[in-house]
C-alpha cells in the first residue's frame, strides 16, 4: 500500500471485523441488538413525551406490542418489494425473503404498517391516533438513528468512494462489482443516524416552540427525514430500482416529503393547536387494558348522588 493510502486508511472509521457472536449455539447479531435497543430508546422517550401531554404511560408500551411487528413485516415487504432481484432475480434466492436477521428493512414500509398497528392498539384504547403520533415521532426518529448503526456491523448500504477523513473502510468481501480496489467510502449509516438525531431534535423544538397537534409533529418529523433521506439515498451504490434515473427511494422521498408539507399546511388551518389532555380518551386507555382502573369513579359518573349529594326528587319521572 503506498504512503498516501495508508494516510488515507488511518484517518477513516474502520469498520467491524464481525457482527454476529455467538452463545454457546445462539447467534447474537448485532443488526438484530441494534433494531432492539432503538425498538428500547423510542418507548422510553415515547412514554415520557406521552406523560408529558397529558396520558397514560402505559399506552405506549401497549402501542409498542402492536406497531413493532407490523413495523417489521412492512418494513420487510417493502426491502423485498423495492429490491427484487435479490430474491427473485437469476440468482437470487426466494426463501431469503423472509432472512430479516440478515438485514434490509426499508423504513417506509416500516412506518406505513406500523402506523396500522399503532392504529389498532389505539382504537382499542380509545385514544384517537395522532397525538400519540406526535409524542412518538422524535422517539421514531432516535430509534432510527440506533438501528442504522446495524448497517455498519453488516457492511452495507454504504456511498461512493470518498478519500475524506470519515470515509468508511469495507473489507474486500463486501465491495460492489467494479470497486473492488477502492477501500474507503461515504458512511452512509453514520450520516443518516446523525441527521435523524438533528430531527429528533427538530421535532421537539418545534413541538414546544409552535405546540404542535392533531398528527403535526409527525409530520414534521417525517418533512425532516424524507429530506435528509433524498440526499443520503443519492449517494448510495448498492443495487436499487430506478425510475427516470433516480433511485425509487428518491422518489419516495420527494412524494412523502411533498404530503407531509401538504398535511401540516392544511391541519393547520382546519384544526390549529394542540389537543387538550381531557380530549385525548385517557380513561378509556386505561380502562380498556386494565378493566378495574378508576373504579372508584365509576359510580360518582354514573349515579349523581354517589358522592353523598341527595338525589334531586324534583326531577321529572
Amino acid at each position: 500500500m503506498t504512503s498516501a493510502g495508508a494516510e488515507t486508511l488511518l484517518a477513516s472509521i474502520p469498520s467491524p471485523a464481525e457482527g454476529v457472536w455467538y452463545l454457546g449455539p445462539i447467534p447474537l447479531r448485532a443488526y438484530a441488538l441494534c433494531i432492539i435497543a432503538g425498538i428500547f430508546i423510542a418507548v422510553w422517550v415515547g412514554q415520557k413525551r406521552w406523560v408529558d401531554r397529558g396520558g397514560d404511560r402505559a399506552l405506549i408500551g401497549d402501542v409498542a406490542i402492536w406497531a413493532v411487528p407490523f413495523g417489521i413485516v412492512g418494513g420487510r415487504l417493502y426491502h423485498v418489494i423495492s429490491s427484487p432481484d435479490a430474491y427473485f432475480g437469476p440468482d437470487g434466492e426466494p426463501l431469503k425473503a423472509f432472512a430479516v436477521w440478515e438485514g434490509g428493512l426499508g423504513i417506509w414500509g416500516a412506518i406505513a404498517l406500523g402506523a396500522v398497528g399503532a392504529w389498532i392498539a389505539c382504537r382499542r384504547a380509545g385514544v384517537p391516533l395522532p397525538p400519540v403520533a406526535d409524542a412518538l415521532a422524535p422517539a421514531i426518529a432516535l430509534a432510527q438513528a440506533a438501528g442504522r448503526w446495524g448497517n455498519w456491523f453488516n457492511q452495507e448500504l454504504f456511498g461512493g468512494p470518498t478519500t475524506l477523513p470519515w470515509g468508511l473502510q469495507i473489507d474486500p468481501d463486501h465491495r460492489p462489482p467494479g470497486f473492488e480496489e477502492v477501500a474507503t467510502y461515504h458512511a452512509t449509516f453514520l450520516y443518516e443516524s446523525l441527521w435523524n438525531i438533528g430531527v429528533a431534535l427538530l421535532v421537539v423544538w418545534a413541538d414546544r416552540r409552535f405546540r404542535l397537534g392533531h398528527g403535526r409533529a409527525f409530520a414534521v418529523y417525517v418533512a425532516a427525514y424524507t429530506v435528509g433521506r433524498g440526499w443520503i439515498e443519492y449517494l448510495r451504490i448498492d443495487p436499487a430500482e430506478e425510475v427516470l434515473g433516480l433511485r425509487l427511494n428518491v422518489w419516495v422521498s420527494i412524494v412523502v416529503f411533498l404530503a407531509a408539507v401538504a398535511y401540516i399546511v392544511i391541519s393547520a388551518r382546519l384544526r390549529p393547536g394542540r389537543e387538550a389532555p381531557e380530549t385525548l380518551g385517557i380513561a378509556s386507555s386505561r380502562a380498556a387494558f386494565d378493566p378495574t382502573a378508576d373504579d372508584e369513579h365509576v359510580g360518582s359518573d354514573a349515579d349523581p348522588s354517589a358522592d353523598g349529594a341527595p338525589a334531586d326528587d324534583s326531577v321529572e319521572r
